[in-house]
C-alpha cells in the first residue's frame, strides 16, 4: 500500500458523521434541513445523512422519541434567534442561553423533534 501525504491518521481517515436517532424519519429530516439549515443528501425510512460542509449528521431510524443527550453543538451568529426557530420548529430549548463568561460564548441547550439533546452557542463579541 502506498503511503498519501494527502490522508489522516494511520489508516486514512476520511470523515467524520455524527448519528442521532429518529423515531420519525420525516420530521427529523425536516428539523435538520428547514430549521438548522443542513444539506439533505441521502433520504430513506431508515437512514438520512444531512451535511453541513464536511460536517455529517446521520439519522437512523427506530428512536424512541425519549431524551438522550447527544454532544452535538452548532455555532450560529445569532443565539435567541437559533432559540426561537428552534421552538417554532418542534424542538424545545431546555437552558439558557446563558453568558458563559470566560468561555467567550453564549450557550443554550436544547432539544430536537426526536429527543435529542444538542447544544448551541455564538461567539461573544
Amino acid at each position: 500500500m502506498s503511503q498519501d501525504s494527502t490522508r489522516t491518521g494511520q489508516f486514512g481517515l476520511v470523515g467524520t458523521k455524527f448519528m442521532l436517532s429518529a423515531q420519525d424519519m420525516d420530521r427529523a429530516v425536516a428539523f435538520y434541513r428547514d430549521v438548522i439549515g443542513l444539506d439533505l443528501t441521502v433520504s430513506s425510512p431508515w437512514w438520512s445523512e444531512l451535511t453541513f460542509g464536511t460536517a455529517i449528521i446521520a439519522l437512523h431510524g427506530g428512536g424512541s422519541g425519549e431524551f438522550r443527550r447527544t454532544g452535538l453543538s452548532f455555532t450560529v451568529e445569532d443565539i435567541d434567534a437559533a432559540c426561537e426557530a428552534v421552538t417554532q420548529g418542534g424542538g424545545r430549548v431546555r437552558s439558557g442561553p446563558e453568558d458563559r463568561g470566560d468561555e467567550g460564548i453564549y450557550l443554550a441547550e436544547l432539544t430536537d423533534p426526536e429527543g435529542n439533546g444538542f447544544m448551541m452557542s455564538q461567539n461573544k463579541p
